[in-house]
């Protein structure tokens, strides 16, 4: 069977697993999504749900400048231990979400920190646009459903397109990094500041 990388994608998206891995599942499983990540899990290749308890209390605070110091970010990434902090790995990571935050401005981090009233907000405008369009009413939630995904794939870091590689969200290119060191990394804060931009 061909394994075409949307497959590897939609693999290593639910996994976390590395590209390799995620292939070599694939052929093990002529395909089949859900047998390749048991194939995963027996291996441990699924670094990334395992490693989410673990404490990360490690890692770096990186900046970066963007347009002759128009824009610019400060990134506070952890890891578990100072070992991985210190790795190329880590280091470029940490530097290309700096630049993905400075080039795509998310809001939030993830899709659990957007406030309720912003998501009932959100919610409303989208329902009165079903309404205005004439919509079935059945199928109004599917309808906002959908787009709450778009916004939030818009507005938190973790659900956007890495930059450098619009076949991943940035979530994904963490996830492979997981698996790569073994150790959990999460995006603690971060604070993007533009020229002349009001609070």
């Amino acid at each position: 069977m061909n394994i075409t990388s949307t497959m590897v994608k939609q693999l290593r998206d639910k996994t976390g697993a590395g590209m390799m891995a995620c292939k070599e599942a694939l052929v093990d499983s002529d395909g089949d999504i859900e047998k390749a990540i048991d194939y995963l899990r027996k291996k441990g290749m699924s670094a990334a749900t395992k490693r989410s308890s673990k404490a990360a209390k490690d890692g770096v605070i990186t900046s970066y400048l963007h347009m002759g110091g128009k824009i610019g970010v400060l990134l506070e990434l952890n890891c578990e231990t100072d070992f991985v902090a210190k790795t190329d790995n880590f280091q470029i990571l940490a530097k290309d979400l700096a630049m993905h935050i400075a080039a795509s401005n998310p809001t939030y981090i993830r899709s659990s920190d957007v406030p309720e009233d912003v998501l009932e907000r959100e919610k409303e405008i989208y329902r009165s646009q079903a309404l205005a369009e004439r919509k079935p009413e059945k199928i109004w939630d599917k309808i906002i459903e959908g787009k709450l995904k778009k916004y939030c794939e818009e507005v938190c870091l973790l659900n956007q397109k890495f930059i450098k590689d619009t076949e991943i969200t940035v979530e994904s290119l963490i996830n492979d990094i997981i698996a790569r060191t073994g150790e959990n990394i999460i995006v603690r804060r971060f604070v993007r500041y533009q020229l002349g931009q009001s609070e």
